[in-house]
């Protein structure tokens, strides 16, 4: 048997270990720190001092002095078949669907399309720093195949899942309910659980799937124990009358979801803006999350996200990109625009409360808290390193910052990818 893997990074450490809105010591902070990596996992974290001199003689240091190691991003919605179309002048998001989404996603029937966008794609989150993404796909098997190819080549922990649309869409584009039952229910045969990768059922979104097909995907749900489901609910409030169009017997366009099986653990929905409290409280109390995708609201004009609202009933919220509507891979200017969306409703975010929502709070809503999200022993070695000096601006504004808070916020409202110094995962610079 060969001898376990160690390695060990040295720099200035911020992590979580609780969530910052409830906890007084949530943050957890080594000005000289060091984390001690043994096969891909984290074995220690701590000052330097003590873990550097703990080491068995020969253990490689990566020196990242002068920087500051943070456990990689968390991207809670991202569409990779998008990637084309973002920065796409003007629409809002049942125009935007029309006139651009659906267009690009057709050409993903060509596998060699999608593996060579979903290269391009992974490829970027890393550049931002982002190590574990829940991203759709489109309505092509080929699709799904070809972004966890990509994201297994690069080791990084991903999940998706087929596109089902059975109606509302161009036929190009429309599979039907049962078909799109069989191939979902074949890709989590082929793909859930492997390596780093996890499954996702994925009605697009309530107005695009019959009540059969929604009842099917609740099934698919239920029937897989550890597989996830994602979707949308309530970004625009055309959708949402939409909806109450197409399911006049709903109370709410949530309660679709709910009487199709598809709310509760490892269930994610984007958007959920104009919900009232008590959709709020049912998500909560179901254990179903909220991704709080700042820039795509803003982008297309959907409305701001009530994080005060989610937090006092106890939703698991994380941070979502949602490229292409959404404007940056970067969950530094995503967290800078979820701060302008929430001083809009009248709230504040925090630093911490932003670096958590992209960390540990992030992994929490995907249930993956027990393996990423913060640098607790055992969990997986993924982390980003920050430049503070990447820029000449950043460099002037944090040095003249007076307190690990301020270096934080001026991070998140002037850093992007140039910040970015290194991104690892299972303790690997990749």
């Amino acid at each position: 048997m060969s001898s376990p893997r160690l390695s060990a990074i040295r720099g200035e450490i911020v992590h979580f270990v609780a969530d910052p809105a409830h906890h007084a010591h949530a943050l957890e902070h080594f000005a000289d720190g060091v984390l001690v990596v043994r096969d891909g996992h984290v074995a220690e974290c701590g000052p330097a001092p003590e873990l550097m001199a703990r080491l068995p003689a020969g253990t490689p240091v990566t020196d990242y002095r002068g920087k500051l190691i943070l456990p990689g991003f968390v991207d809670t919605h991202v569409h990779y078949p998008q990637t084309d179309i973002i920065a796409s002048h003007g629409e809002q998001l049942l125009e935007w669907l029309e006139k651009y989404t659906f267009p690009v996603e057709r050409r993903f029937a060509d596998p060699t399309h999608a593996a060579e966008v979903a290269g391009f794609f992974c490829d970027q989150l890393l550049r931002n720093g982002t190590t574990t993404a829940a991203a759709f796909a489109t309505v092509h098997g080929a699709s799904v195949d070809a972004l966890f190819e990509a994201a297994r080549a690069r080791r990084m922990r991903l999940i998706t899942g087929k596109v089902l649309m059975d109606r509302n869409c161009p036929d190009a584009l429309r599979d039907t309910a049962q078909g799109g039952y069989a191939e979902s229910k074949a890709l989590i045969e082929r793909w859930h659980g492997r390596d780093r990768l996890l499954y996702a059922v994925t009605p697009r979104f309530a107005p695009t799937s019959t009540p059969a097909q929604m009842q099917l995907a609740g099934q698919l749900f239920a029937a897989h124990p550890g597989v996830f489901l994602q979707s949308h609910l309530a970004e625009n409030r055309a959708e949402v009358a939409w909806v109450a169009q197409l399911y006049p017997q709903a109370r709410s366009y949530l309660d679709v979801y709910a009487h199709h099986g598809q709310l509760g653990a490892r269930a994610v929905f984007a958007h959920c803006i104009h919900l009232d409290e008590t959709d709020r409280r049912r998500m909560a109390d179901t254990g179903t999350a909220m991704s709080f995708c700042p820039t795509s609201n803003l982008f297309l004009g959907s409305g701001l996200f009530d994080l005060r609202g989610a937090r006092e009933l106890g939703v698991r919220v994380g941070l979502g990109t949602d490229v292409g509507a959404g404007t940056s891979f970067s969950m530094l200017q995503t967290m800078n625009e979820a701060y302008k969306v929430l001083q809009l409703a009248g709230q504040s975010l925090s630093a911490a409360g932003a670096f958590h929502l992209a960390t540990l709070g992030g992994a929490r809503s995907l249930y993956l808290d027990d393996r990423i999200g913060n640098f607790a022993t055992g969990k997986e070695a993924d982390f980003v390193v920050l430049d503070p000096r990447a820029t000449a601006l950043l460099e002037r504004r944090s040095a003249a910052c007076t307190s690990l808070a301020e270096r934080l916020f001026v991070l998140m409202m002037l850093g992007d990818d140039r910040t970015v110094a290194a991104t690892h995962l299972m303790g690997d610079a990749v």
